[in-house]
């Protein structure tokens, strides 16, 4: 197998992993539920598939926050090779070949936890992230649905909705993303994650935390319109009745995340370069001060290394993002069906009987 195939083959293995345990747990709860014949059947696919309308916000957001946390931290050692593998003028000791020869680099010279710096931001920011950004999609959808196709799927409904949900996510999000890349980089001048925060508040202010939003934002909002419609239409053809399905909501995660992730990696290079402020590369344009706005972004990045450095990482991102997103919807839909089981029941039970 080649560096990169060793790399995905153990994604792979990852999912198998999150899909099997899926299987069993689904077993144990419809085991439970044909257990009561006495009262009026309760159907999993029906219940599960308006579950909009029955389960509260507090469900999504707590399926979301799990699936957020879950999607960062599985391929994050991934995501910090992407992000070296982004700088515009590495290092000589930071320019790796593919995303496997730099994972073993990094741990072999840099010790084995390396690959896991800045960990702890993402996992901060993730939880309250994904929970609003989950809560407020599922709502969107199904409101801005009912107004477009009477109810029915509709795409125009799924960008939308994922696009707005995006501007929320990022507003948590952003800030946590720049400490983690300043913490990824080689070289990182940063003790740890409060010693990141407390130099960069007093050398730059507070808005260095937001300083690459307009452009996360610009980046986000077309990889997330792309996102969900790829897995909305993905599961048109592969789940056309929307029953819960790990092996459909696997593969058209994959699928989603693949594609909005190669499509807007020139956006991601450039969220990189505000992020990191990447100090040879800004020296070598007489920039001073600090580099702010996207279009500046785009203009160093292209001066810096043309049309080919805006695809500085994509092998990384697309094999980051590919699982990652695939772990995310998989594991939100499952703890969606979980929590609906729990909670369907108990609101049958509770209703008044006929005399």
């Amino acid at each position: 197998m080649t560096d990169d195939v060793v790399v995905i083959h153990a994604a792979v293995t990852s999912l198998e992993c999150c899909l099997l345990c899926s299987d069993r747990v689904v077993a144990t709860l419809d085991m439970s539920q044909n257990k009561s014949k006495d009262e009026e059947p309760f159907n999993s696919d029906g219940d599960y598939e308006s579950l909009p309308p029955h389960v509260s916000v507090t469900t999504h957001m707590t399926a979301g926050a799990v699936a957020g946390i879950l999607e960062h931290t599985v391929m994050y050692p991934v995501d910090s090779v992407k992000t070296r593998m982004q700088s515009l003028q590495p290092d000589p000791n930071a320019q790796y070949k593919s995303v496997y020869e730099a994972l073993k680099r990094i741990i072999r010279t840099e010790g084995i936890f390396r690959p896991l710096r800045g960990l702890n931001i993402t996992m901060i920011g993730a939880g309250p992230a994904h929970a609003l950004y989950f809560a407020c999609y599922e709502r969107m959808k199904r409101s801005l649905s009912d107004v477009i196709q009477s109810g029915g799927n509709s795409h125009l409904a799924n960008g939308v909705a994922g696009s707005v949900a995006t501007v929320l996510h990022d507003a948590v999000m952003n800030p946590a993303e720049v400490i983690k890349q300043r913490m990824q980089m080689y070289n990182s001048p940063y003790r740890g994650l409060w010693d990141c925060i407390r130099t960069v508040t007093y050398t730059e202010g507070v808005g260095a935390f937001y300083r690459s939003y307009s452009t996360q934002l610009t980046m986000n909002i077309p990889f997330q319109a792309v996102h969900f419609i790829t897995y909305e239409l993905m599961q048109e053809q592969l789940n056309p009745h929307r029953h819960y399905h790990p092996g459909s909501h696997i593969l058209s995660g994959a699928a989603a995340g693949a594609v909005s992730a190669a499509i807007t990696t020139p956006l991601d290079v450039c969220k990189t370069l505000l992020n990191t402020q990447e100090n040879i590369a800004l020296s070598s344009m007489n920039v001073s001060g600090h580099l702010t706005g996207m279009a500046n972004a785009f203009r160093t990045v292209y001066q810096l290394g043309g049309l080919s450095a805006f695809f500085k990482g994509v092998q990384a991102r697309v094999i980051y993002q590919m699982p990652s997103t695939a772990i995310a919807w998989s594991v939100y839909e499952f703890f969606k069906y979980f929590l609906t089981k729990q909670q369907l029941p108990q609101e049958h039970e509770a209703r008044p009987r006929p005399l």
